[in-house]
């Protein structure tokens, strides 16, 4: 692993540090491309209007059509945190709006019977509530059969998506014949942040639906409804999506966390909160990505979100909590799902790669008939972090064909690979889609080695040796007088995810002391800068050396009411 320290431009941070921000967070948001002190202003005003997002206007037209005759609209939501938390902001937002009692519905796949998006399966399935309009959230922007089977029916459909868009054969965009489109990513889209969540982008729909219904007189400009307290919804989808927190997402995200902070969140969120064991009013993003996230993920990936989606939607404290143990209950059952499938596909990466001294495969895709197909992508995730290569992990689904999701890494998009495969291979994949970092994709049972030899011809075309060399961005040294709990809690306060990491310094320690805890946790008595610190590495059972550098990050660790700095430790120079 080669650790490198960002490049922090020495004026950026100045003017930053001139601006009024601290001087340690001015050096690490210049170093994460933050230009103007204004970017970090997380007010609601600076968000971008929703005017810009092209289809939001449109949508905004069909929708208060449909409020105001009383349609029936039934919502197409996915199967993870982002679908489940935009399914629960349309129902929650449009009731706000003024969506009549009993016109306001959802259905959401099954993973395993159904498969991803608006499908004609799909389609028959919310007919069964009578509607008059569908409108996807998080799906839609490549159902092209789901959409034509709709619309056939005589059906309105109003796509939100944030996915890329299907290709033709000859890689040319083709998009769904859907009533309107509303999707970042789409041909002749104008709206700067192309990293909007499924939640966010219905979000801007609701915006641009509250505009709407103003301009008819549905309400006093002094009376209109407050979508802000959606924000919590919003925050928890995008960080659990994984999209890049640009400026925009991170004042959504920012807003979300104030709200969760001050106890103004959904009663399913704060169950949510109770059974991870998370302390609300010091929510962090992440506490998003990793403890409420999982747990809503763990419904559609073993089971059934509309779990998910009714803890988000109820409003009784007490069914809540009833919800949100299930969901508690599910999670563990994927840890141990999860657990056993890492078992199993260390033994099939050993067979694939019996020297780990010689240099891994370019890329790596594996498949066991005992895989669970709700599990793949968490587990092709932890394998691309241990092999820093695109991975890919198959189950067989219900129908018998190989259902596969897939993990990348900077510099290899993932949804071009697939659809250089299935140039290259006509009829090997038999359906596909995805973004740069996770994509996912359906193919013959008797068709995996030819998946796992294209895909590993293209990463060999496309990847260098630079690329294929893990990298750990670090912000270099922290001061010792950043060593204090106030600093750190300043630190924790921020909004860090995505494309805008959490800050990881570097130093050079003296080992006083180390021992194991916890049978597989190595815990540490480091001397920095003269002091000494506690830190932990965990995971890690073997030693460190007596002089060691080391990446970590910090964090406030509380023992008998008195608040002290740990240092986590994450690699060793």
């Amino acid at each position: 692993m080669l650790i490198e320290a960002r490049d922090v431009p020495p004026r950026l941070a100045w003017s930053l540090e001139q601006a009024g921000v601290h001087p340690l967070l001015a050096r690490l948001f210049a170093a994460r491309g933050v230009r103007h002190a204004a970017e970090l202003d997380d007010g609601l005003q600076h968000l971008l209007p929703p005017t810009t997002l092209h289809g939001a206007a449109e949508a905004a037209r069909v929708l208060a059509d449909a409020l105001a005759h009383g349609r029936r609209i039934c919502l197409v939501a996915d199967y993870d945190c982002d679908g489940a938390t935009a399914c629960a902001v349309a129902l929650r937002g449009l009731a706000l709006l003024g969506a009549r009692p009993g016109t306001l519905a959802y259905v959401v796949p099954d993973r395993a019977r159904h498969g991803y998006g608006l499908t004609p399966a799909i389609v028959d399935l919310a007919r069964e509530r009578s509607p008059d309009l569908l409108l996807t959230v998080d799906n839609g922007i490549a159902s092209l059969d789901g959409v034509a089977h709709a619309r056939a029916l005589g059906l309105d459909v109003v796509v939100t998506d944030h996915h890329l868009p299907a290709l033709d054969g000859g890689g040319q965009v083709v998009l769904p014949d859907a009533t309107v489109i509303v999707n970042p990513n789409q041909p002749g889209c104008g709206f700067e942040s192309k990293h909007l969540a499924g939640v966010g982008v219905m979000f801007y729909v609701l915006l641009a639906l509250r505009a709407e219904l103003r301009t008819r007189g549905a309400f006093a400009p002094d009376q209109q409804p407050r979508l802000d307290s959606l924000l919590d919804l919003v925050a928890l989808g995008t960080v659990a999506d994984v999209v890049r927190l640009d400026a925009n997402n991170r004042r959504l995200v920012a807003q979300g966390l104030k709200r969760v902070r001050q106890r103004r969140m959904q009663p399913g969120v704060a169950a949510l909160f109770a059974v991870a064991g998370r302390d609300p009013t010091r929510a962090t993003a992440f506490d998003f990505g990793f403890a409420l996230g999982p747990r809503l993920n763990a419904a559609g990936r073993l089971m059934d979100m509309t779990l998910g989606i009714e803890c988000l939607l109820c409003d009784d404290p007490g069914q809540a909590a009833d919800l949100a143990q299930r969901l508690d209950a599910v999670n563990r059952e994927r840890r141990e799902v999860e657990d056993g499938m890492r078992e199993q596909a260390a033994v099939l990466l050993e067979r694939l790669w019996p020297d780990e001294t010689a240099p891994a495969p370019a890329a790596v895709a594996l498949y066991d008939p005992d895989f669970h197909e709700g599990v793949v992508g968490i587990v092709a995730g932890r394998l691309k972090d241990r092999l820093h290569r695109p991975t890919f992990v198959f189950a067989r689904g219900q129908d018998g064909h190989l259902k596969g999701s897939g993990r990348s890494i900077a510099g290899f998009h993932l949804r071009d690979a697939l659809d250089l495969v299935s140039k290259r291979q006509p009829g090997l994949l038999l359906r596909f889609g995805g973004h740069a970092m996770a994509a996912g994709a359906t193919i013959p049972e008797s068709g995996f080695d030819a998946f796992a030899r294209a895909l590993q011809a293209v990463a060999a075309e496309w990847l260098d040796a630079a690329t294929l060399q893990r990298r750990l961005r670090t912000d270099g040294p922290l001061a010792a007088e950043h060593f204090e709990p106030r600093t750190v809690a300043t630190l924790e306060a921020q909004v860090w995810g995505q494309a805008f990491e959490p800050p990881l310094f570097c130093d050079e320690v003296e080992v006083v002391a180390q021992r194991l805890v916890g049978e597989k946790h190595l815990k540490l008595r480091l001397r920095h800068a003269g002091q000494l610190r506690d830190a932990i590495w965990f995971g890690r059972v073997e030693p460190v050396p007596d002089r060691a550098r080391l990446a970590y990050r910090v964090c406030l660790d509380e023992f008998r009411g008195e608040q002290r700095v740990q240092m986590v430790i994450e690699a060793l120079g």
